[in-house]
């Protein structure tokens, strides 16, 4: 008797698993669905690399990559461009074979940002000492990039134009999986690999300072506050790697921007724009028309949905593993870190907001394609909130042994307006797709054309611009002197001149 007594499950064990096979179904169910939308537009935007072609700062990168090489254009980069060198080395080698790095570079930028935010969210939960199914992670990170890369005002550039890409999109890419890196060497207990990643980390810092001032103001702020917030003497860190990675990269980063502002490049460039005159209100006033244009886009609230539902698989399905309570992080400094990212996002994008009045003047806040310096962290941070909710609701249902029915529809519910945020992006992402695949067909024509006039001795050929996605194109000014895309398309044809047709 006693045997069959110590055999028999529990009676709350028991009672629980119906309603936990219930939620499990719905929250897998939920994610499936959710992924499938989601995978769809994405691969969308993925394919139409295919129907990428040159506008704008293409022209002038793919005719360098070609005739100087990669060390030449990194070189021009530094010495008479702006001195982003790795900006120019990247450059160099998506350009180098002509256009076949640009069109499969949508497709690189969207797995590679996906598995990154999904490793990143299996390494979060796991420092909480929790899990979720790998089908809720795959969903969640892929709504945040659907979001990411649709939900803005210039789809286009942060997605498919590759030189925006490079300075806004990419960045935060690298710094990701140099991040993963860290914390892979850091489980590890291995000092050779801490010590690699520390050189890594490094060498990733100073990359990311010659490559985005904007990311790399932005990503000192966020890496900075960390390491301050990782000091053991605040308990929340347990040794020092944590403040010592993030501090080399900090380091290196002003290293890399210090290298970039005092470049031979920056200085001709800053030297062609003369200082803009601005107030404190002006760059306020540029703060809220960004925060104005962000707080319309109700889509975003997709994230907070997102992190609803992961939160509510951590609660219902994975059994969290209590720490000792010597290793547990003081309460306060929880609570801190749980609203430090309302007053960083808030200062990342002022800073970024100043940047670009500074750079751009009274229009320069409508250059969105640099607000995924910020945006990226703003909505992961909305979806880590969406999980402390997700959380809270899920324990809650848990503790008061609600009917099996109240995590499934809880599930539903949330995972309906996580579905109809993602779906609210298809138009946007079917406006891409006309814009993209037309241009592409107009612009292969004319190619040809072009092409055609060459090869029989033409000097001076008809170009018809062909606008997308908010982008220059040759004529853009009367002045053909001052018409860097003209003479940059130009070079890529190797004639003399363009007229316009």
């Amino acid at each position: 008797m006693a045997a069959d007594d110590s055999a028999a499950p529990a009676p709350s064990a028991a009672a629980d698993r119906p309603e936990r096979s219930g939620a499990r179904r719905a929250l897998l169910w939920t994610a499936g669905i959710i992924t499938a939308v989601s995978g769809i537009l994405l691969s969308v935007g993925s394919f139409l690399g295919l129907y990428v072609r040159p506008t704008s700062d293409d022209w002038c990168a793919a005719w360098k990559s070609r005739d100087m090489g990669v060390f030449g254009i990194t070189s021009d980069f530094y010495n008479t461009q702006n001195g982003r060198v790795t900006n120019a080395f990247l450059s160099g080698i998506i350009y180098s074979d002509g256009l076949a790095g640009i069109k499969v570079l949508p497709v690189i930028l969207v797995v590679t940002m996906g598995v990154g935010l999904v490793l990143l969210g299996r390494e979060i939960l796991r420092a909480f000492g929790t899990r979720a199914p790998l089908l809720l992670l795959v969903a969640v990170a892929m709504v945040l990039e659907a979001l990411l890369f649709f939900a803005g005002t210039r789809s286009y550039q942060v997605l498919l134009w590759t030189p925006a890409t490079i300075s806004h999109t990419m960045p935060f890419i690298i710094a990701l999986w140099a991040l993963l890196f860290g914390i892979w060497a850091f489980r590890t207990g291995r000092k050779a690999l801490r010590n690699t990643a520390l050189v890594v980390t490094a060498l990733v810092g100073f990359a990311i300072g010659t490559l985005s001032e904007p990311f790399t103001v932005v990503s000192c702020v966020l890496v900075g506050t960390a390491a301050l917030v990782c000091l053991p003497r605040l308990k929340v860190a347990r040794t020092w790697y944590p403040f010592t990675w993030s501090a080399v990269y900090c380091g290196a980063a002003v290293i890399g921007l210090t290298f970039l502002y005092t470049s031979p490049g920056a200085r001709w460039r800053r030297a062609q724009t003369p200082p803009t005159k601005m107030s404190v209100g002006d760059v306020f006033k540029d703060y809220f028309h960004i925060w104005d244009t962000i707080l319309h886009q109700w889509i975003y609230l997709g994230a907070i949905a997102a992190g609803l539902l992961l939160g509510l698989a951590v609660a219902l399905l994975a059994p969290r593993r209590e720490a000792p309570a010597a290793h547990r992080p003081p309460v306060a400094m929880l609570r801190v870190i749980a609203v430090l990212p309302v007053p960083l996002m808030a200062l990342c994008t002022l800073l970024v907001a100043y940047a670009l009045r500074s750079g751009y003047g009274p229009t320069g806040w409508t250059y969105a394609r640099t607000w995924m310096n910020f945006m990226i962290p703003l909505v992961i941070a909305l979806c880590g909130y969406g999980v402390l909710l997700g959380h809270w609701a899920g324990r809650r249902i848990v503790e008061r042994r609600a009917p099996r029915l109240v995590p499934i529809v809880a599930t539903v519910l949330v995972g309906a307006f996580a579905l109809s945020a993602t779906a609210a992006l298809v138009p946007s992402v079917q406006k891409l797709a006309v814009s993209t695949v037309y241009r592409s067909i107009a612009w292969d024509k004319q190619n040809a054309k072009i092409r055609s006039e060459i090869a029989n001795g033409e000097t001076d050929v008809a170009y018809k611009p062909m606008y997308i996605g908010s982008l220059a194109e040759p004529f853009f000014t009367k002045n053909y002197k001052r018409d860097w895309v003209a003479q940059c398309t130009s070079k890529f044809y190797g004639v003399d001149r363009i007229h316009k047709q």
